[in-house]
């Protein structure tokens, strides 16, 4: 199996919309919709649809009422404990509507692993720092953490569409600050 220079590439952009689904399920697919329509990115045959008119629709329908939504405390933390398994299905569809050039074994198992990975972990991450604000604040603070999240995930979409190496070398350093900030808490509380 050869990795051609284009698949790499569709393969870093999946992983970049990955980690942005573990902020907002539909704004990177709002994203990918967007750069379909538009000609910037080809999906593959089976997930073309991605880029018509009423997917662009629906996909910017709901990502305008997740963002809205994750800026009312206490309805954030509830939409946190479904975004979970929603942002594992979301990562690996997105891996699996940007990859191209390889068995559909190897598409499969980057898109589970890669793709539904990244962005359940993303994911967890974010929802626990959510719940961290909601118990120490009050709330209070969990608009800038929405604010903070929604930007993220707003800058990791355009990135992954239009730098999609750069995409990748981000979520490793995500994963590195997600990695530093767990080793911390629990070292404190040992």
């Amino acid at each position: 199996m050869e990795i051609t220079l284009e698949t790499g590439i569709s393969i870093c952009l999946g992983i970049g919309l990955a980690a942005s689904v573990g902020f907002r399920v539909f704004l990177p697919l709002f994203a990918l919709s967007l750069a379909s329509y538009f000609d910037i990115w080809q999906l593959n045959e089976s997930w073309q649809w991605i880029g018509s008119t009423t997917a662009l629709i629906t996909l910017g329908a709901a990502t305008v009422v997740e963002i809205m939504a994750y800026f009312i405390p206490y309805v954030d933390n509830l939409l946190d404990s479904v975004s979970v398994p929603l942002a594992a299905l979301a990562g690996t569809a997105v891996m699996l509507s940007t990859v191209s050039d390889l068995s559909p074994v190897v598409t499969w198992a980057l898109a589970i692993i890669a793709g539904g990975g990244t962005a359940a972990a993303i994911s967890g991450s974010s929802a626990t720092t959510r719940l961290a604000s909601t118990a120490t604040t009050g709330g209070v603070a969990n608009p800038l953490v929405s604010i903070l999240e929604t930007g993220t995930a707003i800058i990791m979409s355009v990135i992954s569409i239009f730098l999609p190496i750069l995409a990748v070398i981000l979520v490793i350093i995500l994963f590195f600050i997600i990695y530093k900030v767990y080793k911390k808490f629990t070292a404190t509380k040992t």
